[in-house]
């Protein structure tokens, strides 16, 4: 097996062929993979989960905010994914690290800096762009919320994603091709360890971190 295996998920084409070719001279021995879409990056790691690092970009279709992070990380706790992002908005960097990101790298980096930032990355580090100052950026309601997050299931990442698009239970049921006692089952946990008494405040959460997207077609 390669020293490292790093999968770029990002719906451009060219970008990922930029970024594959940076990474590919940093390393004497790297596997790179390549997934264009949130729905791919779940398939292939619901099949091969033997991955170092997780490089996603933060908006794609589908994929709003922090979603596509958060259930990833539900998914696959043990592997990091760095945000690799055109943003270098000081706010959004420290969300994406208090929602679970291993590091976070502007997209604007010269090579030589993209590759010493994942090389960090990989031994250990979380890395953010040390000219950008987060501490400015910090809330502890967003931490709060971040903290309450990682207790979800993956089923319930997508649950709530659901719930904050405004489908009932029985639609949910109908497109994870469960029960609906099953997704009331759900919605039951995902209430109580979000500490909230309503689907209402429920969606208020989800729209914090700009969750909606097609939670449809993930893997279990």
């Amino acid at each position: 097996m390669p020293a490292n295996r790093i999968v770029i998920v990002d719906d451009h084409p060219l970008f990922r062929d930029a970024l594959n070719q940076a990474l590919s001279v940093a390393f004497e021995t790297v596997e790179i993979l390549e997934a264009g879409s949130l729905d791919e990056i779940a398939m292939k790691l619901a099949t091969d989960s033997e991955v170092d690092l997780v490089l996603l970009d933060l908006a794609m279709p589908g994929v709003q905010g922090f979603s596509g992070l958060i259930f990833l990380r539900a998914q696959h706790p043990q592997i990091p994914v760095v945000i690799v992002s055109a943003s270098e908005d000081a706010n959004t960097i420290w969300r994406a690290i208090a929602f679970g990101a291993a590091g976070y790298i502007p997209k604007s980096l010269p090579a030589k800096e993209i590759r010493a930032a994942v090389a960090k990355i990989l031994g250990g580090e979380v890395w953010t762009p040390p000219d950008i100052g987060l501490a400015g950026a910090a809330d502890p309601q967003t931490s709060e919320l971040a903290s309450r997050l990682s207790t979800l299931t993956p089923q319930q990442v997508r649950v709530l994603m659901m719930l904050g698009e405004g489908l009932l239970n029985k639609q949910i049921a109908y497109q994870l091709g469960v029960s609906e006692a099953t997704v009331k089952a759900h919605v039951s946990a995902i209430l109580q360890k979000l500490g909230v008494d309503s689907r209402t405040q429920a969606v208020i959460a989800i729209s914090k971190i700009g969750g909606s997207g097609d939670w449809t077609r993930l893997p279990n």
